[in-house]
């Protein structure tokens, strides 16, 4: 082969987890109402894409903004001013939002589940009092939930995507069924999925980025990365940055107070 030939543009390939050329992602894993660890999340993001020089910065957020910590609201709201309506700035459901709009439906199931799952701590940043929700039953908690948040708030969350692809890399919150073709994933499997997607070691195509399984360090594996570290529980909120074939890890460090 002519030594012409090797170096022909052609037989350049790009790596096959690359983001797309030109742009720096920063994808952000488990909120949980920690509004204080998302601030300073933040703010670390930008001064490390501004150390980095220009680029075509995006942020993506893998998905449960809201229970568990101390104030879901404002992690809602900081969101919606961050909400441009295009494709800078991406917002995914997780399983948590899910749940919530179910029971903003009337769903008595779902709003059970809430509980289980740390919307306690959602509906008391809306102002709903801490003795009025412990004697809550589920059509009670259904209730409160429909007069406590927002229309607004709801019909954002309503909105959000279940998925997004950025050159080699794929984010969902939750993983995806192994096996399936990306455009005929369910949603419901991208936001719950968890022992079937994180036991499978085989290639997806893309890199799978999610949260949802929560781990002590960031799980990062042949086929996928984990970004929850438990923010509400560790005080350690995780965002994943990509650039080219590059990525990088940026954490918090300081709790809620």
């Amino acid at each position: 082969m002519a030594i012409r030939d090797l170096l022909s543009p052609s037989r350049w390939k790009r790596p096959r987890h690359a983001a797309p050329e030109g742009q720096r992602w920063y994808a952000i894993g488990d909120i949980h109402g920690c509004y204080e660890l998302l601030n300073a999340l933040i703010r670390t993001i930008d001064s490390d894409d501004e150390q980095r020089g220009v680029a075509d910065t995006r942020l993506l957020f893998l998905g449960d903004y809201i229970d568990r910590g101390p104030n879901s609201r404002g992690v809602i709201e900081l969101m919606m001013k961050l909400d441009l309506g295009d494709d800078k700035v991406v917002f995914l459901m997780g399983n948590h939002e899910e749940v919530l709009l179910a029971t903003a439906e009337g769903n008595r199931r779902a709003a059970a589940l809430l509980h289980k799952m740390g919307g306690r701590e959602t509906l008391l940043s809306y102002g709903v009092s801490a003795q009025d929700y412990d004697y809550a039953d589920p059509p009670g908690i259904v209730d409160m939930v429909r007069s406590a948040i927002p229309r607004e708030h709801l019909d954002w969350l309503a909105a959000l995507r279940s998925s997004y692809r950025a050159g080699g890399y794929f984010f969902a919150h939750a993983g995806i069924r192994p096996g399936i073709p990306l455009a005929d994933q369910a949603p419901s499997d991208m936001r719950w999925i968890r022992r079937d997607f994180l036991s499978h070691a085989a290639s997806h195509g893309p890199m799978v980025v999610h949260g949802h399984s929560v781990t002590t360090e960031i799980d990062e594996r042949a086929n996928r990365i984990g970004i929850d570290t438990g923010a509400y529980a560790s005080g350690r909120l995780t965002a994943l940055g990509i650039e080219g074939a590059q990525r990088w890890y940026l954490q918090t460090g300081t709790p809620d107070a």
